[in-house]
């Protein structure tokens, strides 16, 4: 992939797409193909096929998606499958027919079974029931591997399959109730901080543990790997280690300077029990996370305090 190819990041103004943007930019790449989806529809067929014959990316980043916490996910199950179908269908189809030389298709975690043991491998994929609270997109994200292993092994079109872990980050969606719980907490906190409340209470019973990597870490894997790999396996991205809910509310409360007391409303869903990804298979390739997590709240947290007025509600 050299600096004057012509990349075309779809999704490049959310939080994943964004940070790739970022790092191509950091690193040369000045032939970069940019659409909002006001300008481009990805879920309608017509407007995708006739963007790729005008445009002719030579390599695709596929970071688009509809993506949600929880809440969300449990809501619209129909938006996040449908929507999530729709993007991958058209834009794998349409890279493959006008010539793209290499696609990168970013899943998520949520692929693996709700009781998969842990960390979990990449082979564990299909091997038992998803997780129901998100099932619908996760079963679309594993639609689109099977779709980009389906057109390499069928039609030689050279499609990687990543799969991120819990992303979070400056210009994440901040939303109290579609966005993941990282971002979400932030929020509350710091609303909290300036009411003057004396008490958080937050979903769950705080026991489940979870994995987070920050965009920047991300983009900068992908971006590796989008030069380095070739293979139709997914591959797993993360930093390999994981902190209970609760542990994650103690640390933003501190990072945002929350005083009050922190409750768990243990009727409500905790999702799977844990989630970590076996990132053996990436350390091999030659990559690693450079962002804590305390660091990366820090910055996230600044983030949010800066752009709170135009941040996504």
């Amino acid at each position: 992939m050299n600096d004057d190819a012509r990349v075309y990041v779809a999704g490049h103004r959310g939080l994943v797409g964004s940070a790739i943007v970022r790092e191509l930019q950091r690193q040369g790449c000045e032939n970069l193909i940019l659409r909002s989806s006001s300008d481009l529809d990805l879920r309608k067929q017509g407007e995708v096929d006739a963007f790729f014959e005008k445009e002719r990316p030579n390599f695709v980043y596929l970071a688009a998606a509809k993506v949600g916490g929880i809440h969300a996910n449990d809501t619209y199950p129909a938006d996040f499958l449908r929507d999530n179908l729709q993007i991958q269908i058209n834009v794998i189809d349409a890279a493959w027919r006008t010539g793209v030389r290499k696609l990168c298709f970013l899943g998520s975690s949520c692929i693996y079974p709700k009781l998969a043991p842990q960390p979990m491998r990449e082979d564990a994929l299909l091997t038992g029931p998803l997780e129901p609270t998100n099932e619908w997109y996760a079963i679309a994200k594993i639609a689109g591997i099977k779709m980009c292993q389906a057109y390499r092994r069928q039609y030689g079109f050279n499609a990687i399959s990543l799969m991120p872990t819990n992303l979070y980050g400056p210009g994440d969606n901040f939303d109290l109730q579609n966005s993941h719980v990282l971002p979400a907490l932030i929020r509350r906190f710091h609303e909290a901080k300036h009411r003057g409340d004396a008490e958080i209470a937050i979903w769950g019973s705080g026991t489940p543990r979870r994995e987070f990597l920050h965009c920047d870490d991300l983009a900068s894997a992908v971006v590796h790997l989008m030069r380095t790999y070739e293979s139709e396996q997914i591959l797993n991205v993360g930093c390999g280690e994981d902190v209970t809910i609760r542990e994650l509310a103690e640390l933003i409360a501190q990072v945002v300077g929350f005083q009050g007391h922190l409750t768990f409303d243990a009727s409500k869903p905790d999702g799977a029990p844990r989630k970590l990804l076996d990132v053996g298979r990436l350390a091999s390739l030659g990559w690693s996370p450079g962002i804590s997590l305390a660091d990366g709240v820090r910055s996230t947290y600044d983030w949010f305090v800066a752009n709170e007025r135009r941040v996504r509600r």
